[in-house]
């Protein structure tokens, strides 16, 4: 297999993709912007040649590089990035090149809020109302409809950038009189609920190989917006409203071979499930190794194994709860770094600075962890976090 991975150094767990990949015996073709010698030892190893473009935003860089590639190796069989970024470029370059994968025609449909509320709805699952906030007005009679407060995000977009509550009329005047005029903004019903994740590994024929849910009780919202700490969960076992919403959610887009991470509300006044967003890709941050930890498993690997050979091992059963939990530079905490491992140093799996890029929404330095019960956890979390 001739697989090309773009930007296979940037996010740092891009190396465990592709030295993955190596393992299975593809031939691993890296496309970048970095310096060759500025790649990780392990990267290096796991790429079979690497392609340095000026500029990975340059579409006719990047086209001359994969034509490069095609013309030494043969047709190339997977083009991916496993980054939301750059599904656009994917998608062109597999339709120019005819390669495996989700192409232009339907590209959209994944990276507009807009437009996946249809699918939703295509197979019964509950959605968040909403419609797009082009004028004052149309946007005013929404809010009239489904009242106050309300979310008005970018429609294309990932992550809780420009992402805000409104609660009255004038807070919408101010946002509508300053929004920036080249971002086309939709405007979304307030749900009061925690965020559960579907996620896991799609094989071709659109069989669930593998799947996990995470939990998230804060809003990222207002995390953003508030400059705050974060925490989530992974959890052994999945709800199974969110499992049968997630799988109503794939069959409706009729996904194919992927890694996804679908973003569901679970509305604190009922406990229904309202979908939120679909992403054809990995889950962000650190929660592919919280997989790792929860299921004692190697996820990097099984999704080599399910591009290479359409197989995935398993069935894995949930084990551990694995929590995240960050810290903020401007904020005064009341236990140290030392405490921390002090007193949970066992069940304490690795911690790390945060890349400045996702520090807004991740926080500046985080810890992993993982324990045998929901309720350890939670002790854990609020230990890290408590301010002084």
């Amino acid at each position: 297999m001739n697989f090309i991975f773009f930007s296979p150094h940037f996010p740092q767990n891009s190396t465990e993709f592709c030295f993955s990949l190596r393992e299975e015996g593809a031939n691993v073709l890296g496309i970048g912007d970095a310096e060759y010698t500025a790649l990780n030892d392990k990267l290096k190893y796991s790429l079979t040649e690497y392609y340095k473009v000026s500029n990975m935003e340059d579409y006719n860089e990047v086209l001359k590089a994969v034509a490069y590639f095609t013309y030494k190796y043969g047709k190339i069989d997977r083009f991916e990035s496993l980054n939301e970024y750059w599904l656009e470029l994917e998608a062109r370059i597999r339709t120019d090149f005819n390669i495996y994968g989700t192409k232009l025609d339907f590209i959209y449909n994944l990276k507009h809020k807009s437009k996946m509320k249809s699918f939703f709805e295509k197979n019964g699952v509950q959605t968040v109302q909403c419609q797009k906030c082009s004028d004052r007005t149309s946007a005013l009679e929404f809010i009239e409809k489904v009242g106050y407060p309300v979310v008005v995000k970018p429609d294309l977009g990932s992550g809780a950038s420009m992402t805000y509550k409104i609660e009255k009329e004038l807070e919408f005047d101010n946002f509508f009189n300053n929004k920036p005029t080249d971002v086309e903004f939709i405007i979304e019903e307030f749900i009061d609920g925690i965020i559960l994740t579907y996620d896991g590994l799609i094989d071709k024929y659109g069989n669930i190989a593998f799947e996990t849910s995470h939990r998230f009780e804060q809003s990222i919202m207002e995390v953003v917006n508030n400059n705050d700490h974060l925490y989530y969960i992974c959890l052994p076992t999945i709800d199974e409203n969110v499992r049968v919403a997630g799988r109503n959610i794939l069959k409706a887009f009729d996904t194919r071979e992927k890694f996804f991470h679908i973003e569901l509300f679970e509305q604190k006044s009922d406990d229904a499930i309202v979908a939120l967003e679909v992403n054809m890709r990995p889950p962000g941050a650190w929660m592919t190794d919280a997989i790792n930890f929860t299921y004692d498993i190697n996820i990097y690997k099984e999704w080599a194994g399910l591009v290479t050979r359409n197989t995935v091992g398993g069935p894995y059963p949930g084990k551990y709860f694995t929590g995240y939990a960050s810290r903020k530079d401007h904020k005064v905490y009341k236990n140290s770094h030392d405490q921390v491992l002090n007193k949970y140093g066992d069940k304490v799996l690795y911690f790390n600075n945060i890349e400045k890029i996702f520090s807004r929404a991740m926080g500046n330095f985080a810890y992993q962890f993982r324990t045998k019960t929901y309720d350890e956890v939670k002790e854990i979390i609020e230990y890290i976090q408590i301010e002084a």
